[in-house]
């Protein structure tokens, strides 16, 4: 299929299902939103122009799609404002749902982005050299207390987590806690910061793929899963045409 017939295809058909509703759609803010844009792209979908600004402080934004708007938030964010019926889809880390696991909420899409891995970590001179799970109890400090009780649990400890929004890395050498849960990629900002891995809470694919990023639906369902199925469809073509490249 050529470019332009395909985009073609894609605009008609998205033009098909958003005929008779309004959609928003979440997307989060930072390195996974530049990601999905070329996605967004390939499927007709086009935001205005500020979007694409650094420097520019709206939330909600308009496309090429009368009836689809787009808004930009925190990516802990995204499943709360679908989750209760203010955005209809989203884009986020499995990490996220993983964390809220909100039970209205279904994900009929990975987009195979944002790679990284869920793990358990501590300081590189520990007392706990052997980098073993320590019995009894433990205190930790994380973004994700919900995710890290239930992995402590299963390995019969009880948790005391602290939650930290950003610079995981330095509750350690401070003396906040003695181990961190959090999202690693390259695993370099540990190193850089004296950490090291002590097991990994989740590999969230079938694929070797770490952190797979899902659409997140609500409210129209069939709707929101045709949209869903046509960028599912894309991925597909573009997987075929890399294939034969």
């Amino acid at each position: 299929m050529e470019l332009q017939s395909k985009e073609f295809w894609f605009t008609n058909t998205m033009n098909a299902i958003l005929k008779n509703e309004k959609i928003t759609l979440a997307l989060p803010k930072g390195r996974i939103l530049q990601e999905i844009l070329p996605l967004l792209k390939r499927v007709g979908i086009k935001p205005e122009d500020s979007f694409a600004d650094m420097n520019n402080r709206k939330l909600k934004y308009s496309t090429n799609h009368e009836q689809l708007d787009l808004i930009s938030v925190r990516s802990f964010d995204v499943a709360t404002f679908v989750a209760f019926g203010a955005a209809d889809l989203g884009v986020v880390g499995s990490d996220v749902l993983m964390e809220f696991d909100y039970p209205d909420v279904y994900t009929p899409i990975d987009l195979k982005i944002g790679l990284c891995r869920l793990v358990v970590a501590q300081l590189k001179d520990s007392e706990n050299p052997d980098k073993k799970i320590p019995s009894g109890h433990v205190r930790v400090a994380t973004k994700y207390p919900k995710s890290a009780k239930k992995f402590f649990a299963s390995k019969g400890v009880q948790a005391e987590c602290i939650k930290l929004n950003g610079s995981l890395e330095l509750a350690p050498s401070l003396g906040l806690c003695e181990h961190i849960v959090d999202l690693v990629s390259t695993g370099k900002t540990l190193k850089d910061n004296n950490l090291i891995e002590v097991e990994e809470i989740a590999r969230m694919d079938l694929t070797q793929r770490d952190e797979f990023i899902k659409t997140l639906v609500r409210k129209w369902p069939h709707m929101a899963t045709s949209l869903s199925n046509m960028i599912g469809l894309e991925l597909q073509i573009q997987e075929m045409e890399e294939a034969h490249d």
